[in-house]
């Protein structure tokens, strides 16, 4: 229904961490700092492959309350039950596998002169 809010919304954190990095100056010396652009497109672009997924199968209208699911309590209740257990153990999913892509290649990030 709505699990897509879930990579959505851990999206714009990631974006918050990489400009704090970036504020900070820490992108240089943090490995997975070099990275995190590439969690935030991973996250991105299945967010919107499930909304248009959802869209397809109804699940999105262009009319208000825009999410199917928000038109009683009972299915926004399911809703949220959703995003909290599919979208959040797909968010997982995809930032472990992020993070051991970092950690596989994390040895061509690290010139010669840092290590």
């Amino acid at each position: 229904m709505a699990c897509f809010i879930a990579a959505l919304a851990e999206s714009a954190v990631a974006y918050g961490v990489k400009k704090a990095c970036e504020h900070r100056g820490t992108v240089r010396s943090l490995v997975w700092a070099k990275r995190i652009g590439t969690l935030i497109t991973m996250l991105l672009g299945g967010s919107f492959l499930l909304m248009i997924e959802h869209v397809w199968h109804g699940e999105i209208t262009a009319t208000f309350p825009f999410l199917t699911a928000m038109r009683s309590p009972e299915d926004t209740a399911t809703m949220i039950h959703e995003i909290l257990t599919v979208g959040v153990s797909m968010d997982i999913a995809l930032t472990v596998s992020w993070a051991a892509w970092v950690a596989l290649t994390a040895h061509k990030l690290v010139s010669p002169k840092e290590a």
